[in-house]
């Protein structure tokens, strides 16, 4: 329209009053100075205002003001009747929360069937999968649709998971438009209105998504999801978790290189749960502690009812002295109201206790069953999948350990009372629901031990590895290089004579095998002491090419040197054996 003013192509706009054009005064000032730049007609069929004059203009500024305040009395009383028909669980307008419907001519919140079901799900798999995006696709692939049969996206399953609507509060008079198209503001949370409705899913279940996206949010991502059995539960001795790299089929710890084969953890684990199951001794012990933990849960149980009672009884006897007007209105809020709130507190924990117990002693099975099931159980072990054998994995361990000659597996296994509300939880391991128990086993030797030793190369990968050294520790301790330290090890060199005496201080003995003849014995006492021929012969006082002639056993000492042969090897007796 005002482009068209501009153009010359209206020359008149025709309106019912002023405050149907606009209820800003900027604006109206605006649009008189616009019209009368290009000699346009504003016309007012309730108000007759000539803005050519300068009293005509005063009339047409006043009339614009009235219409400014009056729109933003109505915006105001608008505003303040949100939060009192919020109050009231009136309707604020808008569509209902995906998962609801109204109901009734007060247009109260009701679980829809169809969409009821697939907001649960959605909470139900971000339980289970701890991602955003793979509930969005599990539940595009399973045909699910938002209510306008739109796929679900990332930003939809986090908004319906953060809605607190879905566990029974439903929050009103919450955000705010900025106007002008503008993104919505959320207001303080002074100003948030909360009501009761009926919930679709647990407490105990929203607030575990919600925990899970709000660590997200402060920067805790969600690990991968594991691909190895014991990922997230094998523990180095150091306290580092343990990974399994792609070039080695080993759990590794990268802080002190502690390391045992992914399928000598998983025998080790099967063997000790085996041996556990089946012995009458250990079996006897774990009930033992089951039906302990049971009577500490009926202990306390019976302790809370007789508290309340106490409670209910002192609450009586104060509301008959109220009564009775023996004590003052102030005198009884201030003793009843302490015990009013901790009433309210025993009647949520009693319920949540009550369902723990339910929960063990469904669990808490005949050793005959436990026995059956245990057998059966590692009987199919072997023909398990991967994601069968996790699962049973996660439900019945706590930590495994991997010291540096045993392996520590901590069964500890009980749940909390969200988890035992849970349905999933149901599907635990029925022999393991719920045990404090350790089980130690000795720690597989490596499959790279050598089985002879022949060459230095062996003896000292036989002492590396009972160390639990890296190569790299071994070459800083022998003064070597670590590419000297693989080459040994694997028979490619020999190590040099220099090197011997930090060799043989490291292997706490001597490898080189029983001189016999007088070369041989020349030859390793010279290779005891690292010494070169030069270095040798000089302390021989004899030429480094006799030396070497009778290393060779080209020619013999002559006596007078035999003597100080002799005398030498005498005093290096104890270094040869």
């Amino acid at each position: 329209m005002m482009k068209d003013i501009k153009l010359g192509h209206i020359t008149g706009l025709i309106f019912s009053k002023l405050a149907r054009l606009a209820r800003n005064t900027r604006e109206l000032l605006d649009f008189a100075d616009t019209f009368r730049e290009h000699n346009a007609d504003l016309i007012s069929l309730q108000e007759s205002i000539d803005t050519s004059t300068p009293a005509g203009r005063l009339f047409y500024t006043m009339i614009a003001a009235m219409a400014q305040w009056e729109r933003e009395e109505i915006a105001e009383r608008v505003a303040a009747s949100v939060p009192i028909r919020a109050k009231l669980g009136k309707s604020l307008g808008g569509a209902a929360p995906f998962g609801y419907r109204k109901e009734g001519t007060s247009k109260r919140l009701v679980p829809d069937s169809k969409e009821g079901s697939v907001r649960r799900l959605i909470y139900e798999l971000f339980s289970e999968h701890k991602r955003v995006r793979t509930v969005a696709r599990l539940l595009n692939e399973a045909g699910h649709r938002t209510r306008n049969g739109s796929e679900f996206t990332n930003t939809t399953v986090e908004r319906l998971l953060r809605d607190p609507t879905a566990k029974g509060t439903r929050r009103a008079n919450y955000t705010k438009s900025l106007g002008d198209n503008k993104r919505w503001q959320i207001k303080p949370e002074k100003d948030w209105v909360w009501s009761e409705v009926e919930p679709i899913v647990s407490e105990e279940l929203w607030n575990q998504c919600n925990l899970i996206l709000t660590e997200r949010k402060n920067g805790k991502t969600p690990s991968r999801r594991p691909i190895h059995l014991f990922t997230n539960i094998a523990y180095c001795h150091c306290g580092q978790k343990m990974y399994v790299p792609s070039n080695t089929p080993k759990y590794v710890c990268y802080k002190c290189r502690n390391k045992i084969p992914v399928g000598d953890l998983e025998g080790v684990f099967q063997e000790q749960l085996k041996s556990f199951f089946l012995s009458p001794k250990e079996m006897t012990g774990y009930l033992k502690e089951a039906d302990e933990t049971i009577k500490c849960k009926e202990d306390l149980f019976k302790t809370l009812e007789k508290e309340q009672q106490k409670l209910k009884s002192a609450m009586d006897k104060i509301m008959r002295l109220y009564l009775n007007d023996k004590i003052t209105a102030d005198g009884f809020g201030t003793q009843y109201h302490p015990l009013e709130e901790r009433s309210k507190q025993l009647e949520n924990e009693l319920p949540k206790l009550q369902g723990e117990l339910d929960f063990l002693k469904i669990k808490f099975i005949s050793s005959d069953e436990i026995l059956t099931e245990a057998k059966d159980l590692y009987s199919r072990w072997p023909s398990l999948e991967p994601e069968a054998k996790r699962k049973i994995i996660e439900n019945i361990t706590d930590k495994i350990t991997i010291g540096k000659d045993d392996v520590t597996i901590d069964l500890c296994y009980l749940p909390s009372s969200s988890e035992m509300m849970a349905e999933k939880s149901r599907n635990l391991i029925p022999a393991l629901p719920f045990c404090h128990v350790a089980l130690q086993a000795p720690k597989p030797i490596s499959p790279n031990y050598p089985k002879k030793l022949e060459t230095f190369g062996e003896h000292i990968r036989k002492r590396r590895l009972e160390l639990r050294l890296l190569q790299s520790d071994v070459a800083q301790l022998l003064l070597a290089d670590k590419t000297s330290v693989f080459n040994w090890e694997n028979n490619r060199t020999m190590p040099q004579v220099r090197h011997i005496p930090k060799i043989i201080g490291f292997l706490g003995y001597n490898p080189l095998p029983t001189a016999r003849s007088l070369s041989e014995k020349l030859m390793a006492a010279r290779r005891t002491l690292g010494l070169s021929q030069r270095a040798m012969a000089k302390r021989l006082g004899i030429d480094p090419g006799t030396l070497q002639a009778w290393e060779r056993g080209r020619r013999c000492p002559s006596k007078k040197l035999q003597r100080i042969v002799n005398d030498f090897l005498r005093s290096r007796e104890p270094n040869l054996d």
